[in-house]
């Protein structure tokens, strides 16, 4: 989650809220369990190139119960910083520091979720060139507080120098206050593409 200084305290609140009020949404926790094997979660916040604080610690996903204390752990969180940049290749950095952490996955998948461009530290692309992250898909969640789509340059900075890795998408949200229902899109999406490519088998080659 970002916390850069372009977050006000009632941005921050609406993205706690969104985020935990998605994870227990019928429709995404039916997405969760539609597989048999058990999705691993791991939440921090971000800013400037010093500041990213773990909120979750890698959680496995086994039944509803640890998604509703994973959203009750993010809905009563504190921020820990509101005067720093946006240091997103940084954030990339901490995320992938942390996937060492992970339980035994089939899939890797961050979620970069913002409301501006980098502007402190170094960018996405050198994230990218510094730190494993070969088989990570890497997917946006831009946060789109311009009155008018077309007078942004976020959306085309997520597509062309954020997102990467097979099927990598990027969701817009209308502000802040549409956090929650562009998160359950994003994670429905996500866990879809999982349990696709959990089942996909390549073709015989004896036919």
């Amino acid at each position: 989650m970002d916390v850069s200084s372009s977050v006000d305290a009632d941005e921050d609140m609406l993205q706690r809220g969104g985020l935990a009020a998605a994870l227990i949404a019928p429709d995404v926790q039916a997405a969760f369990f539609a597989s048999p094997d058990p999705v691993a979660l791991f939440v921090f916040e971000w800013s400037g190139r010093y500041n990213q604080q773990d909120l979750i610690d890698w959680t496995l996903i086994s039944g509803p119960a640890d998604l509703l204390g994973v959203a009750e752990t993010i809905a009563t969180s504190k921020r820990s910083h509101n005067d720093f940049p946006t240091a997103m290749g940084h954030a990339l950095g901490h995320a992938a520091t942390r996937l060492r952490d992970a339980p035994a996955c089939l899939f890797h998948t961050i979620d970069m979720a913002g409301d501006g461009e980098n502007n402190d530290g170094f960018g996405p692309a050198d994230a990218y060139a510094a730190f494993p992250l070969d088989h990570v898909t890497v997917n946006g969640l831009v946060i789109n507080a311009a009155e008018f789509e077309a007078e942004t340059e976020l959306i085309p900075f997520y597509r062309d120098q954020v997102i990467k890795g097979p099927g990598a998408f990027i969701e817009i949200t209308n502000g802040f206050t549409d956090y929650e229902a562009a998160m359950r899109r994003k994670l429905i999406r996500e866990l879809s593409a999982q349990i696709i490519g959990q089942t996909h088998m390549p073709p015989d080659p004896n036919g």
